[in-house]
């Protein structure tokens, strides 16, 4: 199944605009977003994106609010939760970031802010397992990509599944969660393949 509503990020560098619009998709198929609660998909969910984006977002509808470093998209994704973008100095450098938050909390927003720089503000580029998890499902076509079904054994009906390369055996369905760290690896971008291993906070 998809993570609870933790504080996560699911794309490593700067997403493009094709790219983050991907990513306010990538739960299309999900089983919880035909059930209509879906929330704790999305709650939680950041990744960076480039400041010619964030103004793009912020100029495209008026604000349900805004702050001096963050505003809140008035559409909500799902039940209470929306898009917060932020706009935040890190180690002296302006970087500018895509979050889901859950309006219901009040305090959600500027929790993600304090997660996002703790985050960022690592002395050492490293990836944790789970955020190399993450960006392979935000990266992988949705013809690849998918949920178990009626097929597969009861307990991981609704999982998240990739198609990986089997060596002589061709293609198969793997669950996200059970892929080996060889197969992680072929299926992250070069530049990513041999980050250290972050350890999860």
């Amino acid at each position: 199944m998809h993570p609870a509503s933790t504080i996560r990020k699911v794309f490593e560098g700067v997403a493009t605009r094709a790219e983050m619009h991907r990513m306010f998709n990538r739960h299309r198929g999900n089983p919880a977003m035909a059930e209509g609660d879906a929330r704790h998909l999305f709650a939680g969910e950041w990744f960076e994106i480039a400041e010619s984006e964030y103004d793009y977002m912020l100029e495209l509808l008026p604000p349900l609010w805004m702050r001096a470093d963050m505003f809140a998209m008035r559409e909500l994704m799902t039940a209470s939760v929306t898009s917060v973008f932020l706009s935040l100095s890190i180690d002296g450098e302006m970087r500018w970031f895509h979050g889901y938050c859950d309006l219901s909390d009040r305090a959600s927003a500027e929790r993600m802010k304090a997660a996002i720089i703790e985050r960022e503000s690592r002395p050492v580029r490293a990836m944790t397992r789970e955020e190399r998890l993450e960006h392979i499902w935000s990266s992988t076509h949705d013809d690849y990509r998918g949920y178990a079904g009626e097929r597969w054994p009861a307990p991981v009906r609704g999982h998240r599944t990739v198609l990986v390369y089997a060596g002589r055996h061709g293609t198969a369905l793997k669950l996200l969660d059970n892929l080996t760290e060889a197969e992680i690896a072929a299926k992250l971008p070069v530049q990513l393949r041999h980050l250290p291993e972050a350890v999860a906070a």
